[in-house]
């Protein structure tokens, strides 16, 4: 239609009626004039309204399943974000725990011996094959740490400071071939030299040929001049194997170390010597024998065999 005067003339005369019309279908309620077009609009109506709003209330099935879906996903992402703070939290704690127990173990040790120590994480390790084992420790000159010290963790013998660095320290591994250190034996003066041979058993060289030597002793470092590189009493290992005495100037023996050297995280550095040799104090309570049970047989005499008395009767 186009915009003239006539046509505005009946858009505002449909309007009125419009209006005249609610204002009757008001008025009236119940018996209105108009309900009976009303219902009759219904009736041509109806179907057609029934058949668009079931095809558009999947659409809005839809767009409703859709907005529950975003808010389901948001829940299950904000779920899934404090179960993760939650296992972060759990693992942060039961790292804490780990390294507490191991903390305590060392100042157990430090204490027994009488060294003052710089506790240090380990933060880097080297490669073990084809270079040296070797740690980075996160402790340097900065604090008062020097090369030639010992090193110890909550077990034992840890290994010895090489290069120091102002912040950093490189340890070398007891359990690296170029290493040596004296030993001595618990509850003895047997005195040698254990090496490292990597992942497998110390080896010690013990300066008497004949000393009498059995599996399960257990060594202890023997000490430096001026205790550098190392302190005497730090536990080295025990005794897994011993090869026969050849009858030669030295004999040799297979130490497993009680560190192990593959998980090392909190160390200790020896930074004041003890004042005298704690000997064998710094070593673990020996575990005891686990006791074997005994079976005794008791014998019963058969219900069937001959008395004495009875066989002299019937002779």
């Amino acid at each position: 239609m186009r915009d003239t005067r006539e046509s505005r003339l009946l858009l505002v005369l449909l309007i009125a009626v419009a209006f005249a019309l609610i204002t009757v279908d008001i008025r009236g309620g119940e018996d209105s004039p108009v309900d009976g077009a009303r219902q009759g609009a219904a009736t041509v109506f109806g179907p057609i309204e029934s058949g668009v709003s079931a095809a558009v209330d999947p659409v809005g099935n839809a767009v409703s399943a859709i907005r529950d879906s975003g808010e389901r996903h948001d829940r299950l992402a904000a779920l899934e974000e404090e179960n993760a703070a939650l296992k972060a939290r759990l693992g942060s704690d039961d790292r804490s725990r780990s390294r507490l127990k191991q903390l305590d173990k060392m100042l157990k040790i430090a204490g027994q011996g009488q060294y003052g120590i710089k506790g240090a994480q380990v933060i880097a390790i080297g490669a073990a094959q084809g270079f040296s084992w070797t740690i980075t420790i996160d402790v340097g000159a900065n604090d008062g740490i020097k090369r030639d010290m010992t090193v110890l963790n909550g077990e034992g013998l840890v290994g010895r400071v090489t290069t120091v660095g102002p912040d950093t320290a490189t340890v070398l591994l007891a359990s690296d071939p170029d290493f040596t250190v004296g030993t001595r034996m618990e509850s003895g003066d047997e005195l040698g030299f254990a090496s490292g041979q990597g992942d497998r058993p110390l080896r010690v060289e013990l300066l008497n040929g004949k000393a009498e030597v059995k599996k399960g002793d257990r060594l202890v470092t023997f000490g430096s001049q001026a205790d550098r590189p190392f302190v005497p009493g730090v536990p080295v290992g025990v005794v897994s194997r011993v090869d026969p005495s050849g009858g030669g100037l030295t004999r040799t023996l297979y130490v497993t170390p009680y560190v192990g050297f593959t998980k090392l995280d909190i160390v200790g550095v020896v930074v004041e010597t003890p004042k005298k040799d704690p000997r064998d104090s710094v070593l673990p309570p020996k575990p005891k024998p686990t006791p074997r049970p005994t079976v005794t047989v008791t014998v019963t005499p058969s219900a069937e065999a001959p008395v004495d008395g009875q066989n002299q009767q019937e002779q």
